[in-house]
């Protein structure tokens, strides 16, 4: 099987769909100061905007995934663009934080099922030996959508205003609509299509079963919430207020993030399509190079240079793109019929992670700051960012657990995991 022209045409509109979505995801990351001032918020109310659209994201993740099993990605992708562009429409005029807190979990909602069904197309159309490299590359493709927001998105709303931005993403929203229900051709038949119609529980069970799945889970949990914490909502107050550094300069690190991001997706496509049995390894290493990273960064009681800064942001990057291991973990130990169940299971553990992250910054920032405070000091950042070891140790204590097992399936399968020594002499080892 190869993919031919009309595969990649039709992953093309899906992946412009989910980098929309991307815009859409991370556009209140470059207006946090103005949200704030807009619905007179503190650091708790601020995240709360971000949680509402995450939990609202992370809950609909295993519906989602048994609804791109039953209905195809085409329906998901327009559905799911139309809801969010919804949502960013809803949040242009809003005015007061109910309306708000909706507007964000109609955002939620809508990208629920978006980078799981781009993940369902990529298995139904392309060869398997490709999978791994599609999806990361559908990654870099929707982690643009982060310059977006930090270059785009920033100037529009410096420039014009909060409802021409958001007012603006709405529209864009209804293009990618319309290019979803237009540009995508129908789902091919998948044998076993009745797995798909089993009940909620039953299907969930047996979908996550698999150790192999639940490291994927865990894989997810542990990389990208750093970067998540610091795109979705931190990243520009911190900078700006506490390491002392212009937007333009906070700008410019949250698109190294991003470039980072962009360049390490193909090179960790690569290395799980020729090393499938050494997934995990990218995995250990992005979370020991955050880890390292953070400390860095927190210990010091003193502003930061911005090349260091600037390490920082690649380092945490490239974390966003080893999640997706997470979903390579899922196709590997799952059946084409229960594929988005699976992958949407995975796609909880990162989104759990950071709303964990993103909620626990904010409270311990008031907590250790004046009451009434708006703009936090360098070592109430310092107290906030440091309760993200908590996930951090999860994750890795999740993943190395969870790699044991799968190890030892695999090994009761006839497949075991040969010494490092041995795959590396090998010129297309595993």
């Amino acid at each position: 099987m190869r993919a031919g022209r009309s595969a990649m045409a039709v992953w093309a509109v899906a992946a412009a769909v989910y980098l929309v979505a991307v815009v859409h995801r991370t556009s209140l990351g470059v207006a946090g100061v103005e949200a704030v001032e807009r619905f007179s918020l503190g650091a708790t109310g601020l995240a709360m905007f971000s949680v509402m659209q995450l939990a609202v994201y992370a809950g609909l993740q295993i519906p989602a995934g048994q609804a791109v099993d039953r209905f195809g990605p085409r329906a998901l992708l327009t559905t799911g663009a139309a809801v969010m562009a919804a949502g960013q429409g809803l949040l242009a005029i809003a005015d007061d934080v109910p309306t708000a807190l909706g507007a964000r979990a109609l955002l939620g909602g809508g990208d629920a099922a978006i980078f799981i069904s781009a993940c369902r197309l990529i298995a139904e159309r392309f060869p398997a030996r490709r999978i791994p490299v599609m999806v990361q590359v559908t990654g870099l493709v929707g982690q643009s959508g982060q310059i977006v927001s930090a270059l785009a998105v920033a100037w529009v709303l410096h420039a014009e205003g909060w409802q021409a931005a958001f007012g603006t993403l709405a529209l864009v929203g209804v293009a990618a609509t319309v290019a979803a229900a237009v540009g995508l051709a129908p789902r091919p038949a998948v044998p076993g299509e009745r797995a798909a119609r089993e009940r909620f529980v039953p299907a969930v069970r047996a979908a996550a079963l698999p150790a192999g799945t639940r490291l994927g889970y865990w894989t997810h949990f542990l990389t990208p919430f750093s970067f998540n914490v610091v795109a979705l909502l931190w990243g520009v107050p911190f900078f700006v207020t506490a390491q002392g550094r212009t937007p333009g300069e906070a700008s410019l690190l949250l698109t190294a993030m991003t470039v980072s991001a962009i360049t390490a997706g193909p090179l960790i496509g690569h290395w799980t399509s020729r090393h499938p049995l050494r997934r995990s390894w990218v995995v250990l290493a992005s979370a020991t190079a955050t880890l390292a990273v953070w400390v860095a960064l927190l210990v010091p009681s003193t502003p930061r240079p911005l090349g260091q800064l600037v390490v920082f942001a690649v380092v945490i990057g490239a974390g966003g793109p080893v999640s997706l291991v997470g979903i390579d973990f899922a196709r590997t130990f799952t059946s084409m019929d229960r594929l988005g169940t699976a992958t949407g299971f995975v796609n909880t553990g990162g989104f759990t992670s950071t709303i964990a992250g993103v909620l626990a910054v904010g409270v311990v920032l008031e907590l250790v700051s004046p009451p009434g405070t708006t703009s936090y000091s360098l070592d109430a950042y310092r107290l906030a960012f440091a309760v993200l070891l908590v996930p951090w140790v999860v994750g890795v204590a999740g993943v190395l657990r969870s790699r044991r097992r799968t190890r030892r399936y695999l090994a009761d399968a006839g497949t075991p995991v040969p010494p490092l020594r041995e795959a590396l002499r090998r010129p297309r080892g595993v």
